[in-house]
């Protein structure tokens, strides 16, 4: 096979007779040169021409064709394809007029989007991580395909992008420019199935998760449909003083705004799921981290009903160790309590390295989530999961904590920088807290037995909960599974957790 960046080949539209009298037929944004269609799923290809013409759209063995409806529309659906890395044109034909895209391949396609994390280039990666910029020099990788949509917010649901897409062959000349988690999670993907991976990047740093929402969501929460009123009428600050609020600053802060841009008009496009790491712009300073629980299973559900896709997978990361704001334990919280959705699962990531609210290790981020889609999507027998609270039972004094994602046992570990996780029995567990309901929280030891934590303090004598990590910045939280992946910072009582962030008078 010829390699990926000998295609460069522009976007073309062949014109066969001059001077026609028809409009051009037109093809949705996405399709273009270098992109990847989803195997296994019937596959819409669609744009616009004139009313009543006719178009056919061919690939590999299917040519279908069908006319335009009243308002010049048209649709094909092709039928579900096996991948191939073979590369191939898809062409577009109605009257004397021909599109073609060139270089198409056939593969897995997933959403990448969130706020800054989620954007974080393999550039910036490379200025704090020297492997990275071996995996730059090594990142001639013609099976990975990114597409970027950039698109500025939109207040109603667009049709279509106001610009062509543009699809990137992975190369040691691009990838630099790719979201190092998104990149990671693809080359995992592709190395683990061999088979062409596509990537569609609809990020944008410093945004909340209210503009990401589909509107017809929000009526599932009340502190979401209050968002909804008040953003219709531009009530910036009203957002932000009602409770479970968000700091809107601008447009691209309100309900809906960047999904209407951005996924909208991709909504017929098959993909096989989504990756999503946000959180930061819903619990700095001044920001209200309540009820983003309800928000993301907004988000979720609201991007399953508009992709069409009621099992649509959805793995999401929970925010880092490294925090900035006194909200962010509390979203942790809240992102753990969301993670009960059938087909959803949380990366854990507050044992991963690095100062500030952009830890650059995207490495261990993007293969955690990977493991996600490899286990449930793909069937591959690998451990996906660190231990996440399930169950307490109150002994005396003891609480005896179980986990779910424990089946081999848990142990106490370290983890340094990029190295896995190393076993370190000698070693305290740190970070947790009991309570009695009435004195506050009280640190307190916690003994591993099999794939139990017990958890005592002489001082607290009748226990009610268990908390674990629960603080901007917790420093060596150090329980992991046996197959060395982190536990889920956690509140057994979420009930007894109270967060009311000052507002400005």
């Amino acid at each position: 096979m010829n390699r990926c960046r000998h295609f460069v080949v522009p976007f073309i539209l062949l014109l066969l007779a001059a001077g026609s009298a028809h409009a051009e037929v037109r093809v949705a944004g996405i399709f273009a040169d270098h992109m990847v269609l989803q195997c296994e799923k019937p596959v819409s290809v669609w744009g616009w021409a004139n009313e009543g013409d006719e178009v056919s759209v061919t690939f590999a063995d299917q040519k279908v064709t069908t006319s335009t409806v009243k308002d010049g529309a048209w649709s094909v659906t092709l039928k579900p394809m096996q991948s191939s890395m073979e590369s191939r044109p898809l062409r577009i034909a109605s009257g004397d007029q021909t599109i073609v895209i060139h270089d198409v391949m056939v593969g897995e396609i997933w959403h990448a989007s969130g706020q800054s994390n989620m954007a974080m280039t393999v550039r910036s990666m490379s200025q704090h991580l020297d492997v990275v910029k071996t995996d730059i020099a090594a990142a001639e990788l013609p099976m990975l395909r990114f597409c970027r949509i950039n698109e500025a917010e939109s207040p109603e649901p667009r049709s279509d992008l106001r610009k062509q897409a543009a699809w990137t062959v992975c190369s040691p000349e691009t990838v630099s420019g790719f979201s190092g988690v998104a990149f990671y999670f693809a080359k995992r993907l592709q190395s683990e199935l061999g088979i062409p991976i596509g990537i569609i990047d609809s990020s944008r740093g410093g945004t909340p998760i209210e503009p990401f929402i589909p509107r017809a969501a929000f009526g599932t929460h009340p502190t979401l449909k209050q968002e909804l009123e008040l953003g219709d009428r531009g009530d910036l600050e009203g957002i932000w003083k009602l409770p479970g609020g968000v700091r809107a600053r601008d447009a691209n802060w309100l309900p809906g705004r960047l999904f209407h841009a951005r996924i909208a008009p991709l909504r017929r496009f098959a993909v096989r799921g989504a990756i999503w790491y946000q959180g930061e712009s819903n619990c700095g300073v001044q920001e209200d981290p309540r009820h983003y629980q309800y928000k993301m299973r907004a988000l979720v559900q609201g991007w399953r009903h508009a992709l069409q896709n009621d099992a649509l997978p959805v793995y999401f990361v929970q925010l880092p160790g490294s925090g900035a704001g006194e909200g962010w334990p509390y979203l942790r919280e809240q992102q753990r309590l969301a993670n009960d959705m059938p087909n959803t699962g949380m990366v854990v990531t507050v044992d991963i390295d690095g100062e500030g609210i952009h830890p650059p290790n995207k490495i261990d981020v993007g293969h955690r989530l990977a493991l996600w889609a490899l286990a449930k999507d793909f069937g591959k027998s690998v451990a996906f999961s660190g231990p996440m609270f399930d169950r307490q039972v109150i002994e005396g004094t003891n609480v005896i904590l179980r986990f779910r994602h424990a089946d081999h046992g848990l142990m106490v570990a370290d983890k340094h920088g990029l190295s896995v996780p190393h076993e370190t029995p000698e070693e305290e567990l740190g970070h947790f807290e009991l309570t009695d309901g009435v004195n506050g929280w009280q640190p307190a030891t916690a003994k591993i037995q099999g794939n139990r934590v017990v958890v005592s303090n002489p001082d607290v004598l009748s226990p009610i909960a268990v908390r674990y990590a629960y603080s901007v910045t917790p420093e060596n939280c150090n329980l992991y599974s046996r197959d060395g992946l982190p536990a889920s910072p956690f509140c057994s009582r979420p009930d007894l957790l109270s967060y009311d962030p000052k507002l400005p008078e």
